[in-house]
């Protein structure tokens, strides 16, 4: 009887009890597909279990585990239904291919006051349009986790616009978070807002600055990374699962190892570079003018542009 019921949680797999699930669930192993691609041994000390024990749970939740096959004229025609969100700037929705998309991570690295944050405003704006022209016409869930929120720049991009200032105030939601902690849960529990508020698009200004101020020095990195790597994943799985646009901000540091050259290091490592889809680095230039560098992007070819950072906010 038992071999015949089907496994859908970690209780269902053989030889793992609550308790011994509530183990694997506090290592961070709280999915079938994670039991499925641990090593055998691994599990077996996590759980507390016989090695062998550990063998039979890993073939159970691999035979539980689907694989989802597509070809790849399936995944054109799909890509077809991607949407995207302008700029406001010609010349910056060129670089990109058309705008911010949905279904990825656009992330935006550079120093202080270089517009990053100021893009951020602007797309929190045009995300509200209708689709036609511009938008997605949904909200927008911003999380603040440096204080950088300004009411007022949206205001004034907002008139620039001719929309209501006080209707798209309306539709972004803004969580300051002062922890890591607030910053990842707040995405652990984001479903259930997406779905109701109808958010098409994902803020994080920035992704990184918490978790560089949390965990300090050397012995400390190994656990950030691995947090950073765990809250961008849920980033790119709540883009997938809703069709949403995210756009995130990092910040940098000089990399004393490069002798030649611009030192500009965006923080996080290959956690980050392999987890966005699209990479921009911000430069500041003469008065209102910003360089936009295409770093990285798997459809459209490195080069740069100029924006403006203006009253009105972003413009050719």
């Amino acid at each position: 009887m038992a071999k015949d019921k089907a496994i859908r949680e970690l209780e269902d797999l053989p030889g793992i009890g609550e308790t011994t699930a509530e183990k694997l669930r506090t290592a961070g192993i709280d999915s079938l597909d994670k039991v499925a691609t641990t090593a055998p041994h691994d599990l077996s000390e996590l759980a507390g279990i016989s090695v062998d024990a550990a063998k039979k749970a890993v073939a159970a939740a691999q035979e539980a585990s689907t694989v989802n096959y597509e070809t790849g004229e399936a995944i054109l025609q799909k890509r077809k239904d991607i949407g995207k969100i302008t700029t406001s700037s010609k010349e910056l929705d060129e670089l990109i291919g058309g705008g911010i998309e949905t279904n990825g991570i656009t992330e935006a690295y550079g120093r202080f006051a270089s517009g990053k944050t100021q893009l951020g405003f602007q797309l929190a704006v045009d995300a509200q349009l209708p689709k036609g022209k511009g938008g997605l016409d949904g909200a927008v869930l911003f999380l603040d986790t440096e204080g950088t929120f300004r009411p007022e720049r949206i205001v004034e991009i907002a008139k620039a616009k001719d929309l209501d200032p006080t209707a798209v105030l309306e539709n972004i939601i803004v969580v300051r978070t002062l922890t890591t902690e607030q910053q990842i849960l707040t995405l652990e529990r984001a479903d259930k807002l997406i779905a109701e508020k109808n958010v098409k698009l994902i803020i994080v200004d920035s992704l990184t600055s918490l978790f560089r101020a949390e965990f300090l020095g050397r012995g400390a990195l190994g656990e950030r990374q691995q947090k950073l790597n765990s809250h961008i994943h849920r980033l790119q799985t709540l883009a997938d699962k809703f069709s949403i646009a995210v756009y995130i901000t990092n910040q940098v540091m000089d990399n004393p190892g490069i002798m030649f050259g611009d030192p500009t290091t965006p923080i996080g490592g290959n956690v980050i570079a392999h987890a966005a889809t699209t990479r921009l680095y911000f430069r500041k230039s003469k008065e209102e003018k910003r360089i936009i560098r295409l770093v990285d992007s798997p459809n459209m070819p490195e080069g740069e542009c100029i924006i403006k950072v203006t009253p009105d906010g972003i413009k050719d």
